[in-house]
């Protein structure tokens, strides 16, 4: 069977807060040994369907979106279409399902980003969900082990991400699977028996993100804003 490596979250310049360029960002996955990557930039898929025409041979590129929801966040995969943002959590996992895409619940109890199962009230929603992120790269504290527990508990699947910000951090936490997760059927069926490979991003990295929204706000691609959210 085959083996297949996928980091389900990652950012381009897309993004408020990624430099990052789209091309560069599938050639490190490529040669850091990923067979597929999800491309993943706030309320937006415009870089990830650049990504997708800039692929190299050997990786798969999954148009997705980090969509911001009135709740928090939903990272979803295998879009045709760009989810806005500012709907309920359950309207925008309404609206994936829409198109055939699968939906997972990002970072979800990190307490410095808009992580939708810090409110309790949200658990429910978790038997609307392909996935949940286990292991993010990005997450400091116990916010990953929080996410394990509640994953097993509820029986959803847990991944690992990167949730890339960079160019050094793409691949530095990824899914490793059984199956062809090229398509939401095949992803489905490769999530029941995972490995994760965890790795960290490290705080030096990090500190790029706000100089990288600096440097976006005066390009003029700030935030995405909804009618809601503001």
């Amino acid at each position: 069977m085959t083996r297949g490596f996928i980091d389900l979250h990652c950012h381009t310049s897309a993004s408020f807060d990624c430099l990052s360029r789209p091309g560069d960002v599938v050639r490190a996955a490529a040669a850091r040994g990923l067979t597929h990557l999800v491309i993943t930039d706030h309320d937006r898929i415009d870089g990830a369907l650049a990504a997708r025409d800039e692929g190299p041979g050997g990786l798969t590129v999954i148009v997705g979106e980090e969509v911001r929801t009135s709740e928090g966040d939903l990272v979803c995969a295998f879009l045709e279409r760009a989810i806005p943002p500012g709907l309920s959590a359950a309207d925008t996992v309404a609206a994936a399902r829409e198109q055939g895409a699968l939906v997972g619940i990002p970072h979800p109890f990190d307490r410095w980003r808009g992580s939708l199962l810090r409110d309790a009230r949200m658990a429910s929603l978790v038997a609307q969900v392909d996935w949940v992120e286990t292991h993010n790269a990005r997450v400091v504290g116990g916010g990953n082990q929080r996410a394990a527990e509640f994953a097993h508990e509820h029986g959803r699947p847990g991944v690992a991400v990167s949730d890339a910000h960079s160019i050094l951090e793409v691949g530095v936490a990824y899914t490793a699977l059984d199956g062809d997760p090229s398509t939401p059927a095949g992803l489905l069926a490769a999530l029941a028996d995972v490995e994760l490979v965890p790795g960290r991003a490290s705080f030096t990295i990090r500190l790029w993100t706000p100089v990288a929204k600096l440097v976006q706000r005066a390009r003029g691609n700030g935030r995405i804003r909804s009618a809601t959210l503001g």
